[in-house]
């Protein structure tokens, strides 16, 4: 059985629209974990799916969509070896 994509994503949103970004966020069907942070950003969320295409599908056709979003970025899951 061949291992899911996983990509690690880093969300800023509007002021005062964390909250409903994060309940968006839960609905998309990908979403493993969707967690308020402090920092730089305000979210980061975890997605899991079959391929890279459709961790990109989530993103500009769910993620892109939900408003209060201001800005992402994406970060992979690579499998290092020795």
């Amino acid at each position: 059985m061949a291992n899911k994509t996983r990509a690690y994503i880093l969300i800023e949103t509007s002021v005062g629209k964390t909250g409903e970004v994060i309940e968006s966020l839960r609905k998309l069907e990908s979403m493993a974990t969707v967690d308020a942070v402090t920092g730089p950003f305000d979210i980061v969320a975890v997605a899991e799916a079959e391929t890279l295409n459709a961790i990109g599908d989530l993103i500009s056709d769910g993620m892109h969509q939900i408003p209060g979003i201001v800005k992402t970025i994406t970060c992979l899951s690579v499998t290092y070896h020795e």
